[in-house]
């Protein structure tokens, strides 16, 4: 694939930052308003432990799943009470910047969404420098068309990512499914404080264990191939929220507008949230309250499947 050069891509507004700006605005647990970042990363960890230790010990799963044939292609399967296989499905990518996580510490909606008739998918993929980007986007891919393959009577699966999760979520939407040989019954996608656009990355600590060159950042990064080579949606009526906490970083917050934006030019049924008063972590964390404001999008999106944009392309501009 040709990732050489797009229009406008040289005049990216990260590019006028200084290396040390460019760090800490890629650094989230800098931009935390409520605890320090120490704590903070040691809070997010501590909550998704207890989670998932609650999730396994009250609901009905399968834990450990293979989706594949790698030693790291597991998926955790949590089941509603209701007996059935016709549930809708969320497909929750964990965070960490590809390089921290695991579907073992990433179960915080587990048990409000459970309550609530949906059944909830965590995946584990091989995180650096174990695993490349490329892998990585594979995994994901593979283990949404194993739960399609796993459930064909699903009534929807709902891909939902944070961080660099939502970053690889968001892959899904160029996937060619074709070469799997199954078209998941994608039904929404939901984005959650996101990275689209890799190439910043390159130039920041993050990169050290990932080894990205800038070619291989731009063949992952959704918002270039968007800019570049668009790709029509294969379901119009397919809803991506883009959402951002209100204390993320302004490059986080740049990203996200941007990507909305470039969804909503090329067709795709976008809509875009910011949440407020919580941080990058925060909108996580608070999705083990079964009243949070997140989980009450999530399951709008799979019950009603006609969330109502809060913003226009056109409110977004300034």
């Amino acid at each position: 694939m040709d990732v050489s050069g797009a229009g406008g891509w040289d005049e990216a507004p990260w590019k006028k930052l200084c290396a040390e700006e460019l760090e800490k605005q890629y650094t989230p647990s800098k931009w935390t308003v409520r605890l320090g970042a120490e704590e903070t990363l040691k809070t997010f960890s501590q909550i998704g432990s207890q989670a998932t230790s609650k999730a396994r010990a009250t609901r009905r799963s399968q834990l450990h799943v293979p989706y594949g044939d790698g030693k790291g292609d597991k998926i955790d399967i949590y089941f509603p009470d209701v007996a059935s296989e016709a549930w809708p499905f969320l497909v929750f990518v964990h965070g960490g910047y590809w390089q921290y996580g695991s579907k073992d510490e990433s179960a915080f909606m587990v048990n409000p969404l459970t309550a609530q008739g949906v059944a909830v998918v965590v995946v584990a993929y091989d995180i650096a420098p174990k695993g490349t980007l490329d892998q990585m986007v594979d995994q994901v891919a593979r283990s949404t068309v194993f739960v399609q393959k796993r459930y064909p009577c699903n009534e929807g699966i709902y891909l939902c990512g944070h961080s660099a999760g939502a970053h690889l979520a968001a892959m899904m939407l160029l996937t060619n499914w074709t070469k799997h040989g199954v078209t998941p019954n994608l039904r929404g996608f939901l984005l959650i404080s996101g990275i689209y656009d890799l190439e910043p990355i390159v130039s920041t600590s993050v990169n050290a264990p990932l080894h990205m060159t800038l070619e291989g950042a731009r063949r992952n990064s959704p918002q270039w191939h968007l800019e570049a080579a668009p790709v029509k949606p294969a379901d119009p009526a397919c809803p991506v929220l883009v959402i951002v906490g209100q204390h993320d970083s302004p490059e986080f917050h740049r990203q996200s507008r941007e990507f909305y934006q470039t969804l909503c030019t090329r067709g795709w049924k976008a809509s875009f949230e910011e949440l407020h008063d919580v941080d990058h972590f925060e909108i996580i964390w608070n999705l083990t309250q079964e009243d949070d404001v997140l989980n009450q999008i999530i399951l709008k999106t799979i019950f009603q499947k006609d969330p109502q944009p809060s913003s226009t392309p056109e409110s977004l501009q300034s």
